[in-house]
């Protein structure tokens, strides 16, 4: 039997694509940045991965062929897909929840002990061949033990963040848009406002979904709420944040130091924290642990065979 055309838009892991081209004619792609080409690369194909950075707005999927029955994205943001225009043609979206969540949260937690403790500049001291030897007054940064976290956006990763703090000896406070049950606060503190949620932020973790809803929510005037000196920490997506309004609270001193994973205009990230000290840069790390991707493209290959089966699968967005 002829087997269904699936089209890979960037390079996956080998396993990934071991199983891929083992029950589909998988269209495989060698490079690791976006393609241009998707619509014309989709001819014929049942089911397309995408990854976050492949654009697959309203006017890409109206023109994508008919044979498409499921796109299934590399991730478990989907802000990169029109859900709507996939939906209008009966084309299913599937993502990857859940198997990303403790590997991303521990990029939120070294992001926050790099930050607030100034390993990037000691690490770029070392390199630059300027470390003269340990002196009492050396980069002093400030600790997390005992601070207070708060977490915009309590969700999955947000909960294993809550509970690596907690190991650091952290108070947890959070936002969101409804108060979780206790069984999934564990003690954490509940903000129905942001006008009592941002002033106990010692240090900040943004851990809320992408999309219009959230876009530059942390902004300037939210950022003049936190405690001067506070941590800013972002794994989550880039457009939470206004770029302008962080990188002048770092220049000021409101925000004492951040650590960023994720960006507006990936790879294109603002130029002016290039110039600050005080932020520490992963380039999309999140996720980026051998058994995490492994799972994550697992699990959306599971999505597609199961809508091509006819099925409903666990991991399908709406």
């Amino acid at each position: 039997m002829t087997k269904p055309i699936l089209l890979v838009t960037r390079r996956l892991p080998p396993h990934v694509e071991a199983r891929a081209a083992r029950d589909y004619a998988a269209r495989l792609t060698a490079s690791d940045t976006p393609i241009p080409d998707i619509v014309a690369r989709a001819a014929g194909a049942s089911a397309i991965i995408c990854c976050p950075g492949d654009q697959l707005d309203a006017a890409t999927i109206a023109a994508l062929p008919a044979s498409v029955k499921v796109i299934a994205t590399f991730s478990v943001g989907y802000d990169h897909v029109d859900v709507a225009a996939a939906l209008a043609r009966g084309i299913a979206v599937c993502n990857t929840p859940n198997v990303l969540s403790v590997a991303t949260a521990e990029c939120a937690m070294l992001l926050m002990l790099a930050a607030a403790r100034r390993a990037g500049e000691g690490e770029r001291m070392i390199r630059a061949g300027a470390w003269a030897g340990w002196a009492p007054t050396q980069l002093l940064g400030t600790g997390i033990a005992g601070r207070r976290l708060g977490i915009f956006g309590l969700g999955r990763i947000g909960r294993e963040v809550a509970t690596m703090a907690r190991g650091f000896g952290m108070t947890v406070h959070y936002h969101d848009i409804a108060r979780l049950p206790p069984e999934l606060e564990q003690g954490a503190t509940y903000h129905v406002s942001e006008a009592s949620f941002l002033p106990v932020c010692d240090v900040l973790t943004l851990h809320a979904p992408g999309g219009d809803g959230t876009r530059a929510w942390l902004d300037a005037s939210r950022i003049a709420q936190l405690p001067r000196g506070a941590v800013v920490v972002n794994a989550a997506r880039g457009s939470l944040i206004d770029d302008m309004a962080l990188i002048a609270a770092l220049r000021s001193g409101q925000v004492a130091a951040a650590g960023l994973d994720v960006f507006n205009n990936e790879p294109r990230l603002d130029p002016g924290y290039l110039t600050l000290e005080n932020v520490v840069l992963l380039p999309h790390l999140g996720s980026a642990t051998v058994a995490t991707r492994d799972a994550m493209g697992f699990l959306a290959l599971d999505g597609i065979d199961t809508i091509l089966a006819g099925r409903t699968p666990g991991n399908l967005v709406l």
